[in-house]
């Protein structure tokens, strides 16, 4: 009887705390949660991508505007605006300043 309690005893302490254990499940658990949030995303671009290629291959003026767009082309009387890339982060509000 004691020795069906300690065995029992080992297995529990190697379920919750051995290289397999418990911990262990959990946290593949969690890299699976993170796999899967990671496919959806990119499933979700590989639509958008198919979608704008879609909208390149169907229209003409797409087309151009893509091409001018990379190469940097203007037409003669066009005037292009190059505006700052908005910031990945928030930027920290400022103090209101003192009058």
């Amino acid at each position: 009887m004691v020795l069906v309690v300690a065995l029992l005893t080992a297995g529990a302490v190697a379920f919750f705390f051995g290289p397999q254990g418990f911990h262990a499940l959990l946290e593949k658990r969690r890299e699976i949660r993170e796999l899967q949030e990671r496919n959806t995303s990119l499933a979700r671009e590989i639509e958008q991508r198919k979608g704008r290629i879609q909208r390149l291959e169907g229209s003409r003026s797409e087309q151009e505007m893509e091409i001018r767009k990379q190469l940097k082309l203007v037409r003669p009387g066009e005037t292009t605006f190059i505006l700052p890339e908005s910031p990945t982060e928030p930027t920290p509000a400022q103090p209101p300043a003192k009058h």
